[in-house]
This record gives structure tokens, C-alpha cells and sequence, in this order.
């Protein structure tokens, strides 16, 4: 008989998925809950991330975990600006930028940048059109009466 390599299994909970979700929510990386300095109770990175793909239910409640730390982010910008002085307005830009491109990237449909589609020819030139044909059909000849 062989023996399992390897740590045991994990045993997840739903509390334990709450209270990874609410400290996603809150602002805490992945990295950071589950990192090497993580709390006892929680799970590996490698770990985390194995659950987030097999499991769909808990993918989808990571997936709006994650839409409300970009608007908690998006949030911190008033305080960051608000609480700013003279002496700290450079630190207060860098800190607001950094909220404002994550939470670009965490709820792109809120607070991305909004993108416009162009078409153009070569270089950056003009389409070219060629080959139209214009017909006019009488109404009886379209056969839709």
C-alpha cells in the first residue's frame, strides 16, 4: 500500500470563505490573507486559487468581493485628497492614482477608462471604398406585399 505525499486536504468552511471574502472586500490582498504570514486558519495561496477554480459558486462571490474593494478603493480617493496637505500632496497623487487604476482594473464597467473603437486604412490613413452599386427595386419587384 503507498502512502499520500503531500499536506493534508484543507477543510474549508462557509465561514472561512466569509472571512476571506470580507477581507478581500475590505481592501486585503489574496497575497496577504494567504500568504506565508497568513493566520493559522487560512488556506495557501495555492490552495485559494485551487478552490477559486474548481469551485464556481465561490468564483463568483470572489468575483463581487472583488467589485466592492474597487469601490471601497474608489472611496479612499476623497479621504486621501481630503486629508492632504502641502507637505504630503505628491504621496496623496501617488496613493490616488494607484486607487484609481485598480479600481480601473477590479470593476472596468464602473470606473475603467472608457475606450473608443476607430477604424482606418493603412498608416492611420482613410478606408478606401471601392465596387458600390446602387439598385432601386420598385416596391412590386421586392415581393413583400
Amino acid at each position: 500500500m503507498q502512502k499520500k505525499r503531500g499536506a493534508p486536504a484543507f477543510h474549508w468552511t462557509p465561514d472561512l470563505e466569509d472571512e476571506i471574502l470580507t477581507r478581500i472586500m475590505r481592501g486585503e490582498s489574496v497575497a496577504t490573507i494567504c500568504g506565508p504570514d497568513r493566520d493559522d486558519f487560512t488556506p495557501s495561496e495555492v490552495t485559494f486559487y485551487k478552490k477559486l477554480a474548481e469551485d464556481d459558486d465561490f468564483a463568483k462571490r470572489y468575483a463581487r468581493a472583488r467589485e466592492v474593494q474597487a469601490h471601497r478603493e474608489f472611496d479612499e480617493i476623497r479621504d486621501i485628497a481630503d486629508r492632504a496637505d502641502s507637505e504630503s500632496v505628491g504621496l496623496a497623487k501617488l496613493q490616488i492614482d494607484a486607487r484609481k487604476w485598480r479600481a480601473g482594473k477590479l470593476a472596468p464597467k464602473v470606473y475603467g477608462e472608457k475606450q473608443a473603437v476607430e477604424h482606418s486604412g493603412p498608416d492611420g490613413g482613410a478606408i478606401a471604398v471601392s465596387g458600390i452599386a446602387l439598385r432601386i427595386v420598385r416596391a412590386d419587384e421586392r415581393g413583400d406585399t
